[in-house]
């Protein structure tokens, strides 16, 4: 059986790295994987797309279909709203509860919609929220966010907690492993 995985997210989140360590987990494991990454203006903080796609079977593609996300991993709220027509019936969506103005917001074309999280519960969306900006601070940098998220992640996962830190520690710069670790830690333990 296969497992698809939907990461979304704002340009500059980490959401490239969070893939990172989520493929190489996976194979770690010995399953068959496939990541792509759809990059919108990731560069000037538009959308960023990553699908991971991992198994015992062979993954052919790993573009994720409408309804097909095992779980979505969202980096932030509107994105999180964006992507939910990709959750298959029963998934799981993980969201950091932050909110980043999109483009329209910033020069006052539009306002950040309200409720969200809120709008995602009402439609039955098994949905688990952390406040990760937070977790991250207290690991000691914001720009943990993608790793306490990969910690919630692993957490909802059957692959055992001391391989996720041992491809971290493989996969992060040595200079942020311990402020890295933390944030997994403490995303794990939600």
């Amino acid at each position: 059986m296969n497992t698809s995985i939907m990461i979304v997210g704002v340009g500059g989140q980490g959401t490239l790295l969070a893939s990172r360590i989520l493929g190489n987990t996976a194979i770690r494991c010995g399953y068959d994987v496939k990541v792509s990454e759809v990059h919108g203006m990731s560069q000037r903080g538009g959308s960023v797309v990553t699908y991971v796609r991992f198994g015992d079977e062979k993954v052919a593609s790993p573009i994720i279909g409408e309804a097909s996300a095992d779980i979505i991993m969202a980096f932030e709220q509107l994105e999180a709203y964006r992507s939910i027509d990709y959750l298959k019936k029963n998934g799981r969506l993980l969201v950091n509860a932050q909110q980043i103005d999109p483009m329209p917001v910033i020069i006052g074309k539009a306002k950040y919609p309200e409720n969200i999280l809120s709008k995602i519960e009402e439609k039955g969306i098994n949905i688990i929220s952390v406040d990760a900006l937070s977790l991250a601070r207290s690991a000691g940098s914001e720009k943990a966010v993608n790793v306490v998220l990969i910690g919630l992640l692993a957490k909802n996962t059957d692959i055992e907690k001391g391989i996720w830190e041992e491809v971290i520690k493989e996969t992060v710069p040595p200079k942020f492993l311990d402020i890295n670790l933390k944030a997994f830690n403490l995303g794990y333990s939600i």
